[in-house]
């Protein structure tokens, strides 16, 4: 890899910071888009909901395929193809004649935005020095905190002139991004490229598919009855019957789509499973308006204003967390962080439902969500991946913690039902919630310190050729 000045790292950070937030506005812009959609396109309350969840889908498909293609290719056209490709979606969606078309259009969206960030974050382990990867990463983690504090406000002006407006705007931001990003990413490809595994990639898209399809049948007001239905429990031992045949695929492949040769390493099996426990864990905010309708009675636009404060606390920590990265390691910023979700979630399971309380909950779960989907955990991954599995480690870090949210929203769900729904389900659900964060608070304490992580990055330095 060529070096790379500051200004020339500057310039490069804001075009990934700007592709990470186009990717992430379109899933907190479409909210105030649904009644209107809904209106136009005649769909009941069931269908509604894929709106999301096949942009969901295809993006945990796309996440490790673009990682893949990333490392093969090279950043800057897969980076380029990913704006593109999302600008297309964005198009489709907002001429679709039909419902049918506009989940296309989602689902073209998704695809591309689950490469976006994990090939921006393989770039900055490319070209920013390790005592500089930290801050670089805490800044594009900042995105999704930001994403969600201006998505309402500009789904809201842009829905005055139609709900199509807010797909269109993505194109003239997407034109933008391909230009400079001709001009700013680095260009190098891999010096071999091997066969695609494409038998790994088709099964791994059959697996998440399963998953996600049979979790978001599961109505958790009747959750014994939908899990034997054929809308679920097939699909979830299709998933069950998939995982270990994809591991073995992936095991034997020449140059698999998920590198299992990383998980030798403790750092990263560590860092996995706390992606997974953390998409869980925030997967849990989703219900906290629901909860306050019910405590409080409030308007269901205004419990939604009242989770500001965590996702306020999570834009200005995130860059805070990354420079902490740099001077103190992982460990230390992940411990901290864990501890501070562990107190939130028991805070909102057991502390009165006020608005005191829940801006005291919302101030540590923001902390600590900021300490663990932004960088840290990205972190570790450029750390132990060489260069070239970069991308395909931070498109593990996505894969994972996306499989967290889809997991989280039946458990939260299930929970709450099965302790007869209302305020008390909630309550103990966040509690289990809080319980889950402390044993990986636990397991957290087996991560290399930062004497560790700099050994590590010294070792692969002297083994890398000159």
């Amino acid at each position: 890899m060529n070096p790379v000045d500051d200004r020339a790292r500057s310039r490069m950070l804001a075009v990934l910071f700007v592709g990470v937030l186009m990717g992430a506005l379109d899933i907190a812009i479409v909210g105030p888009a649904l009644p209107a959609i809904q209106a136009q396109f005649q769909v009941d309350d069931r269908a509604l909901p894929w709106i999301f969840t096949i942009y969901v889908l295809f993006s945990l498909v796309g996440t490790p395929l673009m990682a893949k293609l990333s490392d093969l290719f090279g950043r800057r056209p897969i980076y380029v193809m990913d704006v593109t490709l999302f600008a297309l979606g964005s198009l489709a969606v907002a001429v679709a004649p039909t419902f049918s078309l506009l989940l296309v259009g989602r689902a073209v969206q998704g695809v591309a935005a689950g490469g976006i960030f994990p090939v921006a974050s393989a770039t900055i382990g490319d070209t920013f020095p390790p005592d500089k990867r930290g801050s670089a990463l805490g800044l594009i983690g900042a995105v999704f905190g930001l994403a969600f504090l201006i998505g309402p406000i500009l789904g809201g002006a842009l829905l005055m002139v139609g709900w199509q407006w807010l797909f269109i705007v993505n194109l003239p931001v997407a034109l933008l991004l391909i230009v400079f990003s001709l001009r700013t990413l680095p260009a190098e490809r891999a010096p071999k490229r091997r066969p695609f595994d494409w038998a790994g990639m088709v099964m791994l898209g059959g697996l998440l598919a399963a998953m996600t399809y049979g979790l978001n049948h599961i109505d958790t007001a009747h959750v014994l009855d939908s899990l034997i239905s054929l809308n679920v429990w097939p699909f979830l031992v299709l998933t069950l019957v998939l995982l270990p045949l994809f591991w073995r695929v992936e095991r034997d492949a020449e140059d698999p789509v998920l590198r299992t040769r990383l998980f030798h390493s403790r750092q990263v099996v560590l860092a996995s499973i706390l992606a997974i426990g953390t998409g869980l864990e925030e997967a849990g905010l989703v219900f906290i308006p629901k909860v306050l309708v019910m405590a409080l009675g409030v308007e269901e636009s205004t419990a939604s204003f009242m989770l500001v404060p965590v996702v306020l606390i999570m834009a200005i920590n995130s860059p805070i967390v990354g420079r902490l990265l740099d001077r103190h390691g992982s460990k230390v910023v992940i411990v901290a962080g864990s501890t501070c979700l562990t107190l939130g979630m028991i805070m909102l399971g057991s502390l009165p439902i006020a608005l005191g309380s829940l801006i005291t909950a919302g101030l540590f779960i923001g902390v600590g969500l900021s300490a663990l989907l932004g960088a840290p955990l990205r972190y570790i991954m450029l750390n132990e991946a060489s260069s070239s599995d970069r991308a395909a480690a931070q498109g593990a870090i996505s894969l994972f913690t996306r499989v967290g949210q889809i997991l989280g929203g039946a458990v939260v769900g299930a929970v709450a039902e099965s302790q007869g729904g209302g305020i008390p389900g909630y309550r103990t659900a966040y509690l289990l919630l809080g319980a889950l964060m402390l044993l990986l608070t636990v397991a957290a304490l087996g991560l290399k310190s930062r004497t560790e992580e700099l050994a590590t990055l010294q070792g692969r330095h002297n083994a890398s050729p000159a």
